[in-house]
């Protein structure tokens, strides 16, 4: 008998449990209830707002950037097109709006991404025309998400400031170029070349360390020059 109470009273102290839990729901959705009906208007404006804003950032994607982006190619495509025939100048472009070229490209359509492009591709043939402050210029407005382009960016720009007899930066370029990138070969590259210029320098612990880092990882590369440069720190 005892034990049939017992479990009476269980029973009881759950069905009171699942009461005070019904309660306090009830109570929940009262305070919610009140809560929406005070605030109902500013909750409206704030979802207005944010529904305005999506349809705002699609609007200026679909109508502005698209459009704009293709702008930017058509004139970039133009300008790659007298690159190949052998019309640099053209290709550089920057004096007429019918012939923008890469310069032109770049100033009207920098905030897109073949716009930043053009920035890289008129710092390329400003290098070559001994226009290094410009070609340096250029080349540091142009980013990408492509790892390779970025160290050879960095590459780009280190030579900039080697013939400015900026030897100290050029060094601290080309250590970011030979780190940017997880190509073998690019990183090779610039990694000699840090260390080349560590040896003009005279900064041989910093060479030895670039030669070391080649003929840890990339001996494949560099037939052994390697060695030959790391001896040749000790005497020069």
């Amino acid at each position: 008998m005892a034990k049939h109470k017992t479990h009476t009273d269980k029973r009881e102290m759950e069905g009171k449990e699942t009461v005070e839990v019904f309660k306090d729901l009830d109570r929940g959705a009262l305070d919610t209830e009140r809560f929406l009906e005070k605030h109902a208007k500013t909750l409206v404006t704030v979802f207005v707002a944010l529904v305005a804003l999506v349809l705002g950032y699609f609007a200026y994607e679909q109508f502005y950037v698209g459009p704009r982006n293709e702008e930017a190619t058509m004139s970039y495509l133009a300008a790659q097109k007298n690159l190949a025939d052998g019309k640099e100048d053209l290709a550089l472009g920057g004096k007429t709006a019918a012939n923008p070229g890469y310069l032109g490209t770049y100033n009207e359509y920098s905030g897109t991404k073949v716009g930043k492009l053009s920035a890289y591709n008129a710092g390329l043939l400003k290098f070559k025309e001994g226009k290094y402050q410009e070609a340096y210029d250029l080349l540091e407005k142009f980013s990408s998400k492509n790892k390779i382009l970025m160290a050879l960016k960095y590459g780009a720009m280190a030579d900039c400031q080697i013939n400015l007899n900026k030897n100290e930066d050029a060094l601290s370029l080309l250590d970011k170029a030979s780190s940017a990138s997880d190509d073998p070969y690019t990183s090779y590259y610039f990694t000699r070349k840090a260390g080349l210029v560590s040896l003009a320098l005279k900064k041989n612990a910093e060479a030895k360390k670039y030669f070391s880092t080649i003929d840890e990882k990339y001996q494949d590369y560099d037939n052994g020059m390697s060695d030959s440069y790391i001896e040749m720190v000790k005497y020069y």
